[in-house]
């Protein structure tokens, strides 16, 4: 096997899968239907509602990874739903593979004994985070746009001027 393996996972085991949204307004539906296309049964999917990649903490995937042993499969739909850097998703799979377990992501098996595998894992990383830099870069301009124009003036204080002053 070179590369990345789009087959069912040669090893018996158990499928995981992971989701995860942003925010609560968001909804995790069509990652948890292309789990399910994936084999994924519904009782063993874990999920974060409204924790950014860049959360440290994220109770769904530690839930997830704790589920995780040899012989299984942890599958995420996207990568930018699982890590949002390099190091983030490099310390995620190498924690997953070192507990004997496979990564998949979408119909790609991930593996890292293969330096093609490894290779194309790193640049569909890089491309997740560079994905984060470019949406936070677009807000901060947009808010510093509405800021010139008055749209922005920040958080609003809790008491007016008369509950202030009593």
């Amino acid at each position: 096997m070179t590369g990345t393996d789009t087959a069912a996972p040669a090893r018996p085991g158990a499928l995981i899968g992971y989701a995860r949204c942003s925010t609560v307004a968001q909804d995790t539906e069509i990652q948890r239907a292309a789990l399910a296309g994936y084999g994924v049964p519904a009782g063993r999917v874990y999920v974060d509602e409204g924790f950014t990649g860049t959360s440290t903490g994220r109770p769904g995937l530690d839930q997830a990874l704790a589920a995780v042993h040899s012989g299984d499969t942890l599958i995420v739909p996207r990568l930018d739903r699982f890590a949002r850097s390099v190091p983030d998703a490099r310390s995620l799979a190498d924690l997953i593979i070192s507990r004997g377990a496979r990564l998949q992501i979408g119909p790609t098996v991930y593996d890292p004994a293969d330096p093609f595998g490894k290779m194309f894992f790193n640049i569909l990383a890089s491309f997740a985070e560079f994905e984060v830099d470019i949406i936070r870069l677009r807000t901060i301009e947009g808010m510093a746009r509405a800021r010139q124009r008055g749209k922005l003036k920040g958080k609003q204080p809790k008491l007016n001027g008369q509950q202030r002053a009593h």
